[in-house]
């Protein structure tokens, strides 16, 4: 494509015939138009002017394998040749849906053994909420509807699971937000604890929020609680360690579902194969995607409970629900082969022993200058905030200015973090080495000092 078209053709013709997502398409198109990425190498992504840029977002928390690689290339076109495609409608399978939910249940915790598969997360947690709440009808609670989740939760941008996720502008475009759902404080201690509130005590706090509304609701209307293990495009927020223990208690005491949306936090991220086993919960659903291919074509699912599952045999009941590319051989295949090399390259591990240590000291450098309120990291994923006012946390007027500013410095010098708002965000392939560390800690130096200069008057002496 690079070949035969020119950068300015490219985004001309991105003009006239493509909508992007979450995007303000009358400033895109003012100019000067969007970077036109043209191939991926390892960790390195390469735009149409030939700059090879660092890629610090895995894609979109995506390609842990990193880019162009061979293996999976060959299992998609020996899947293709073999059986392009057919549904699993109709009383019908095949081999590589098969062998990938056996092999999905063999990673997943010990009571998640079955698979509803889909092509997003969205899609995924779509299929949650409609299976927590087909649960409830055929246990005989019907009024069981209500499924609690956070403020700043991203649980996809469907109308269903744009409604139970927590995001305002997400909620925007619903028209109106559907009901069901109810939204509780975030657990994000820098954020909103009180002056003087201890981690541990502000991560109960968040906790207990949960049950308040539970109680508000009526415990015999709510359904479950779904919440990400740590809440990504939201920003990086991690709970502090009493936050999910008290979860769990608060769902097993009011006899709820647990929905825990590992679209991100799924397959290695945290230096383990599924957040939930990081933080010891037990979860009745996990909704997974992105990393289950390395993003190298859509594939997503949800890890069904035995609890679940029971309910479903118990009665001889259509569960009126699917898609057509449901369990797709190609991406069956791509994902099997992604589990087989992060397996065979130790890359999980890797991220609790090397790579997740390297990133938090890589972080750990930052926090002192004059822009940055806090550094945070766990396994592959990192957050540094932009504050005015370090010692009060104060944060710039017109919440996202700064950090687009400080995002346009990063990819102007070759390494891509994104900004929630004002605060930088990064979730890197799990295949980082100390080259890439060294490249990436250079290039946030830069982009802090470059944007200091361009804001420093707004700061606090």
């Amino acid at each position: 494509m690079s070949n035969r078209l020119q950068t300015a053709q490219i985004q001309e013709l991105d003009s006239q015939h493509h909508l992007h997502p979450f995007t303000t398409h009358q400033t895109l198109r003012a100019g000067p138009g969007p970077r036109v990425i043209v191939k991926g190498e390892g960790a390195y992504v390469i735009d149409s002017e030939g700059n090879r840029i660092l890629d610090g977002m895995a894609g979109l928390w995506t390609t842990n394998i990193g880019y162009g690689n061979k293996e999976l290339a060959q299992a998609a076109y020996d899947q293709i040749l073999e059986l392009p495609f057919y549904n699993t409608f109709f009383k019908t399978t095949h081999p590589p849906v098969v062998e990938l939910s056996r092999k999905l249940a063999e990673l997943a915790p010990a009571h998640l053994n079955q698979v509803f598969f889909g092509s997003s997360g969205s899609e995924s947690n779509d299929t949650a909420i409609r299976l927590i709440r087909h649960y409830w009808v055929l246990k005989g609670q019907p009024k069981r509807r209500i499924i609690i989740s956070r403020k700043n939760a991203y649980h996809g941008s469907t109308i269903a699971a744009g409604s139970m996720g927590g995001m305002t502008h997400v909620h925007q475009h619903s028209y109106p937000v559907y009901e069901g759902f109810r939204h509780v404080m975030d657990p994000y201690w820098y954020g909103d604890s009180f002056a003087g509130e201890s981690p541990e005590d502000f991560g109960l706090r968040a906790a207990r929020a949960i049950e308040e509304e539970i109680l508000r609701c009526g415990p015999d209307n709510v359904a479950a609680f779904a919440g990400e293990p740590v809440q990504g495009a939201g920003g990086v927020k991690i709970a502090p360690d009493s936050y999910w223990p008290e979860v769990q208690r608060i769902v097993d005491k009011y006899g709820i579902l647990l929905l825990a949306d590992e679209v991100i936090t799924g397959f290695g991220r945290l230096g383990t194969w599924f957040g939930s086993e990081y933080y010891g919960i037990r979860p009745d659903l996990i909704t997974f995607a992105k990393a289950a291919t390395s993003g190298y074509v859509p594939l997503s699912g949800v890890l069904v409970g035995d609890n679940i599952v029971d309910a479903l045999m118990a009665e001889n009941d259509d569960f009126n629900h699917g898609y057509t590319f449901s369990g797709h051989p190609v991406a069956c295949a791509v994902a099997l082969k992604n589990l087989e090399i992060m397996e065979r390259d130790r890359l999980v591990p890797r991220v609790k022993e090397t790579t997740g240590p390297a990133l938090a000291r890589m972080l750990e450098r930052f926090k002192d200058h004059p822009l940055v309120g806090e550094v945070r990291s766990i396994g592959m994923m990192g957050a540094i905030e932009l504050v005015a006012d370090k010692k009060t946390r104060r944060r710039f007027t017109d919440p996202g200015r700064v950090g687009l500013i400080c995002r346009d410095h990063f990819f102007r010098d070759g390494f891509i973090m994104r900004a929630v708002f004002d605060t930088m965000v990064c979730a890197p392939p799990l295949i980082w080495t100390d080259a890439e560390f060294e490249k990436a800690g250079a290039v946030i130096e830069s982009a802090l000092n470059k944007t200091l200069q361009d804001v420093k008057g707004e700061l606090t002496a």
